[in-house]
């Protein structure tokens, strides 16, 4: 009895239904990026208002996205929603969970980055009289996305194999397609070490772009003294 079909690995590796699958990851990757870190600098930045009640609100969001399981989160949003008259499809529901889970870790990444400028380093901008948004984008901004690329970088890692969670919702991204062709062939192993290879794939490609955006904005911080 032959353990290993590797030519049906092989096969695996260039078949077109997994391809697009791997398309859907990406693209559920980008979307979820940007939807989390537009949503989670808001949420950053009302953590670091001075209004009690919106910290709370802020500290509150993060502490269920934080301390539930993605998988619950996902499954509340696809069968919860629709009885209370909210229907969203199979990718909706998807994109809304990686979302919102993600915007909370990115809430905090976003913060330790703005918390992690040198106070001087905005008193002394203030001092010149510049606006506070100036302040923000011209000096703040670009000493904080520095600190938060490490971070940020190893969270994107995550995200790209946490998409496959979707799959317990039917969304046809890699993992779901592995499913169901595995459900089809009945080659457990060689589909699923040709999906591992997709991901690694992927994730090599980020840490390969990771790396340059370190160099490039010089993020790597030099110990001191």
């Amino acid at each position: 009895m032959q353990f290993f079909k590797f030519d049906a690995f092989l096969g695996y590796l260039t078949n077109e239904f997994l391809l697009r699958g791997v398309l859907v990851t990406l693209g559920m990757t980008v979307a979820t990026v940007i939807g989390g870190l537009l949503l989670g600098l808001v949420i950053a930045f009302v953590r670091m208002s001075k209004n009690s009640l919106l910290q709370n609100l802020a500290r509150f969001y993060l502490w269920v996205f934080r301390g539930t399981p993605l998988l619950i989160q996902l499954v509340i949003i696809y069968t919860g929603l629709p009885q209370l008259g909210i229907k969203l499809g199979v990718i909706e529901s998807s994109l809304l969970a990686l979302i919102l889970n993600e915007a909370a870790y990115l809430a905090e990444i976003v913060r330790s980055g703005f918390m992690g400028v040198a106070a001087g380093q905005r008193e002394a901008a203030d001092s010149l009289g510049l606006p506070r948004w100036l302040v923000v984008w011209k000096v703040t901004f670009p000493q904080a996305f520095r600190l938060m690329i490490p971070p940020l970088g190893n969270s994107i890692n995550g995200l790209l194999k946490a998409t496959s969670i979707t799959s317990v919702i039917s969304m046809e991204e890699l993992m779901r397609r592995s499913q169901m062709i595995m459900q089809e062939k009945f080659e457990v192993l060689e589909v699923f070490a040709a999906a591992a290879v997709f991901y690694l794939i992927l994730t090599t490609s980020w840490g390969l772009i990771q790396d340059q955006l370190e160099r490039h904005f010089g993020a790597s911080i030099a110990p001191r003294s």
